[in-house]
């Protein structure tokens, strides 16, 4: 497994923690040659780097701002390098009933889930060598209508449906774009959620809807990333895959 990215470059947005970080970890354990993350806090972004250790750089910045967009792709430009794997895994993901949405809150999540991971995509084109792979990070929330993340299931919806759409506009360039679905995965994430015993309670909650009887972990959604990057899945696109111990479909 450690040449199984062998000569390859990968771009993961949110990069710096969870899912993201977990995938940079594998990408870079399984051979490639060098990983670009992408974060919004510096601090995250440099631990993140220590703990990957070896052919990551990390690009501060925010996938809902086109220029820091600009700045992440200006960075894979000066190694004079093109991309093999591109995980557009950056976004917002907030709880609230619909009553309490504002223009503000519905504004943050699509401007991060929607905006910020086409321009992703679209601006990584130039740079992207014909049969790549592209993932999107998708959700269960695309099929499920979970209480609560009404505008983040929205979001999500259209992320589903960009990867049909993308993946058949580019055929002729062989890219193969898929949507990596998660279902509840123990992040970093829910700590914006809630604190302490109510955390804690959350995470029990969670556990009640899934047949396997457990949360996943970040290490097990950047498995099925190595995959839908891989060779091993060179027949596969446009495809939702679920990462979720059975939610989405039980």
């Amino acid at each position: 497994m450690a040449n199984k990215f062998a000569g390859k470059v990968a771009v993961i947005t949110g990069g710096s923690t969870g899912m993201g970080l977990a995938t940079a970890k594998r990408f870079v354990e399984e051979g490639m040659d060098h990983v670009f993350i992408t974060g919004r806090r510096k601090d995250a972004l440099d631990a993140a780097v220590a703990e990957i250790g070896k052919n990551v750089t990390a690009v501060q910045g925010d996938v809902a701002n086109v220029a820091d967009l600009d700045r992440l792709y200006d960075a894979v430009r000066k190694r004079n390098r093109k991309i093999d794997v591109l995980f557009a895994n950056a976004g917002v993901s907030q709880p609230k009933p619909i009553a309490d949405v504002d223009e503000k809150f519905f504004d943050l999540h699509f401007d991060a889930n929607v905006k910020g991971l086409f321009f992703t995509v679209q601006k990584a084109l130039p740079l992207l060598n014909d049969g790549a792979s592209v993932i999107l990070n998708g959700s269960i929330a695309t099929v499920k209508g979970i209480p609560g993340v009404t505008v983040y299931s929205a979001t999500k919806a259209a992320v589903r449906s960009f990867a049909r759409t993308m993946a058949n506009e580019l055929r002729d360039r062989h890219i193969r774009i898929n949507t990596l679905s998660p279902g509840h995965i123990d992040t970093p994430l829910l700590e914006q959620w809630q604190q302490g015993d109510a955390l804690t309670q959350l995470k029990e909650e969670f556990v009640k809807n899934v047949p396997l009887g457990r949360m996943g972990t970040p290490d097990e959604i950047a498995k099925a990333a190595s995959f839908l990057a891989s060779d091993e899945a060179s027949y596969v696109n446009g495809v939702e895959l679920f990462v979720d111990g059975g939610m989405a479909q039980i």
